[in-house]
């Protein structure tokens, strides 16, 4: 096995500090400089991983994505049903290590701020909200199928509204700085989607 190039570690590294950074203050109150000494890279290094701060954000982006998606495939594939997969999910949202789903969700902090900013970092994260929903409805799909699930007409706008439900929750969390919006939601969903 090849052991990864330097050049590639070090894209990482200021892709990973600069997740964090967003994450703490906005894409836009993000200044290169800043990101660059939080990474350990030389000034003037940037423009050698990223054609720009937008191509930088569109990466970041494409990075949270699949990391998302990832982390929810292995519980879709997790020998549980359905019910208890959903559970798992949505409880992470309200704690962990990180904080809370309003704490290190880049969808909750960025949503607002790039819809009119950049067109292609709109579209990435519209995208993988989608999949996330696709992936909720096969859950649903799943539930309905195993008993654990009460069965929804449509599984696809069920997941879709229920998406909305957590994202509104995690920004009203995230603006109150209190967990119990996000409770509340869990509590909500275990009582209309749980059999």
């Amino acid at each position: 096995m090849n052991a990864p190039k330097k050049s590639d570690l070090t894209r990482s590294r200021i892709l990973s500090q600069g997740r964090a950074l967003v994450l703490a203050q906005g894409f836009g109150g993000l200044g290169l400089t800043e990101l660059l000494t939080a990474s350990g890279v030389p000034k003037g290094s940037f423009y050698h991983y990223f054609g720009s701060k937008e191509a930088f954000g569109c990466d970041m982006l494409h990075a949270y994505v699949e990391d998302y998606l990832a982390a929810l495939d292995a519980i879709i594939a997790r020998p549980q049903p359905a019910a208890e997969r959903l559970d798992s999910f949505f409880s992470a949202a309200l704690a962990g290590d990180a904080g809370s789903m309003a704490d290190r969700c880049l969808v909750v902090k960025l949503a607002a701020e790039i819809a009119d900013l950049s067109e292609n970092m709109r579209k990435i994260l519209d995208e993988g909200v989608a999949a996330v929903c696709g992936r909720l409805a096969i859950l649903l799909r799943q539930g309905a199928g195993d008993g654990s699930v009460v069965p929804q007409p449509d599984p696809e706008t069920a997941a879709a509204l229920l998406y909305s439900q957590w994202l509104g929750a995690a920004i009203i969390a995230k603006l109150s700085r209190r967990p119990e919006p996000l409770e509340q939601a869990l509590a909500d969903t275990r009582r209309r989607f749980f059999a």
